[in-house]
């Protein structure tokens, strides 16, 4: 069987053509059919939870560079769902605490990488020297940070960037100091002071040369408000089709934007694991249609729930934060899968969505299906898996609505 890798030049051809997160392709599941049809039933079950974990390896990289203090270190935390002293999280403090590129893994996506960049604004800094030492080469794109006004550095840094066909964004973070400071005023308002302090930004980078500049307002220790939903509607308008999905699932749950988003980006993948369920179900061999759609289903599952932070050591975090205990959380949680993901409960829902599919919609179906052909169990096969994991996502996506809400409530 043949899979194309992520960053080749077909690859990403073949993935922009069919869908907006597509990573598997028609011609994939055709190879994988054939290669299955010869296997046992364990061998073709496992061979079916290694093809799908092929979507793990596109890879992202992302540079966050900036002086030292700006808070560099607490974005990278962030940005991973973590708190600066959690473990795996990247160093802080008052002085510069990185003098070579550091990677950090993203906890869940280990194909994510956020990289803790030196500090610029040495006396001595050379923007090309500083992107040579870095590897520009590997990042998707960079993420420039200032906590107060930007300097010359800045857009040294971000002309050399633009020259080597790179993308950047300009972050001017710590902005709940700013609030918390401007609040003390009798005449305080919030919107007013925001686009006071964005326009300053942006003022002072055309002084210094960058002439249509835009800056996004981010707090590290509260990465849910301000500018992080116009950021990430920026980045993922700029980055390639085939890397928008990895974005979009690794940003942290705290949004109900980004909420909304995680589900239409795992929705684009329910078509093709059914498809390849009913791939499986004309496969002439006793047990593997049941077996491999357990477990196909109870990996794409899983992935939802890790996805929007509903995982127990995500909510455990949560919990940290908002004051709140993982009871009072998983109450607000109504997916009959929250107690457990386990082959009763799958069979329980695939045994409902099959009740709700007429002997016309199979038929209208299975013309559809180029291998399967004409054979009504692929046609059933597609389109009970297909309502199951709709009608999951749809309950998953849900709960992590509610959990989400009632958590920034407690913050507020």
């Amino acid at each position: 069987m043949q899979i194309n890798g992520p960053d080749s030049q077909a690859g990403v051809t073949k993935m922009a053509t069919f869908e907006d997160y597509c990573v598997i392709t028609l011609e994939d599941l055709e190879g994988l059919k054939d290669c299955i049809s010869t296997q046992d039933l364990p061998s073709a079950v496992k061979t079916i939870k290694e093809y799908f974990k092929q979507q793990d390896l596109v890879e992202l990289n992302i540079g966050v560079t900036g002086e030292s203090g700006s808070g560099k270190s607490t974005f990278v935390n962030a940005f991973r769902g973590l708190g600066d002293e959690e473990e795996g999280s990247a160093k802080t403090g008052v002085v510069e605490t990185t003098t070579e590129p550091e990677v950090y893994l993203h906890p869940k996506y280990k194909n994510v990488k956020v990289w803790d960049l030196p500090g610029i604004g040495t006396p001595n800094f050379k923007a090309d020297e500083y992107l040579e030492r870095v590897e520009f080469k590997r990042y998707d794109f960079f993420i420039i940070i200032a906590s107060d006004r930007f300097r010359e550095c800045h857009t040294q840094l971000a002309k050399e960037i633009m020259r080597m066909g790179k993308t950047f964004y300009f972050v001017r973070s710590k902005i709940d100091f700013c609030i918390t400071a401007e609040k003390r005023k009798k005449s305080f308002d919030q919107k007013t002071t925001l686009e006071t302090i964005r326009e300053d930004c942006e003022k002072g980078l055309r002084k210094i040369g960058i002439k249509d500049p835009v800056v996004f307002l981010i707090s590290g220790w509260e990465l849910g408000k301000y500018d992080l939903n116009v950021l990430q509607e920026r980045m993922e308008k700029e980055l390639p089709q085939h890397k928008r999905r990895v974005l979009m699932l690794a940003l942290p749950n705290i949004t109900l934007e980004i909420n909304e988003k995680k589900k239409k980006a795992l929705e684009e993948n329910i078509g093709k694991v059914a498809f390849l369920s009913a791939c499986v179900a004309a496969i002439p061999l006793p047990g593997l249609s049941i077996a491999a759609d357990i477990a196909i289903i109870a990996d794409e599952l899983r992935k939802y729930y890790r996805a929007f932070g509903l995982d127990d050591p995500s909510l455990q975090r949560l919990c940290e934060r908002s004051g709140k205990t993982i009871e009072e959380l998983k109450s607000l949680m109504k997916s009959p899968l929250h107690q457990g993901i386990n082959p009763s409960s799958i069979l329980t829902l695939l045994g409902a969505a099959s009740l709700l599919i007429s002997e016309d919609a199979i038929e209208l179906l299975v013309s559809f299906i180029p291998i399967v052909g004409t054979l009504v169990a692929g046609g059933l096969s597609y389109l009970t898996v297909s309502r199951m994991l709709k009608r999951a996502l749809n309950d998953i996506a849900e709960d992590a609505k509610n959990v989400l809400m009632a958590s920034l409530e407690t913050e507020v």
